[in-house]
């Protein structure tokens, strides 16, 4: 797996580079062919928290975790679990939607340019919506751990929101 490791107001020693490689290791049985893949991992500090960001995009899903801890060593091991936990909860979903279906959910994201003014939009993206279904995109939000989810929805031809309620179950808007 090729791990791209960025730090954010902390300088990412070889000792931190060493640790993390150490255990994307773990993640390599997952995937079929984990050379292909690129881990994009993000080290912040914000006040006296770490704060690890994790991206996994591959052809069919996209994996995501982030972790808050005081020690960044700590923080590692948390989102390591958490992405360990995604992929295993979600294993049986992800074969069965991808049995006979070779169609890809690689989600491009590109953040345009973050603005320094008083404004409360402080960040953009631009994604490309790829057609699916509610379970697909039920998969993917929670594979990417978000409370909703943006889709073009095959089944009712129209753009539709997924989101998470407070009981755990999901919702859907529709907008036609």
């Amino acid at each position: 797996m090729e791990i791209n490791i960025r730090g954010d107001k902390i300088v990412v020693t070889d000792a931190i580079r060493d640790y993390v490689t150490e255990k994307f290791e773990r993640l390599d049985k997952y995937f079929e062919t984990p050379e292909e893949i690129n881990a994009y991992v993000n080290v912040k500090v914000q006040n006296l928290e770490q704060i690890i960001e994790v991206t996994i995009p591959t052809t069919k899903f996209t994996l995501r975790a982030e972790e808050r801890h005081e020690d960044l060593y700590a923080a590692i091991d948390l989102v390591m679990d958490k992405l360990e936990r995604q992929i295993r909860k979600n294993k049986t979903r992800i074969k069965n939607k991808y049995k006979n279906n070779e169609v890809g959910l690689n989600l491009n994201f590109e953040i345009e340019n973050e603005e320094e003014n008083d404004s409360k939009i402080v960040k953009r993206k631009n994604v490309e919506m790829k057609p699916m279904d509610e379970e697909e995109a039920i998969l993917q939000t929670e594979l990417l751990d978000h409370d909703f989810f943006v889709f073009k929805n095959v089944n009712e031809e129209c753009v539709s929101v997924l989101y998470k309620r407070k009981d755990g179950k999901y919702g859907i808007l529709n907008v036609k």
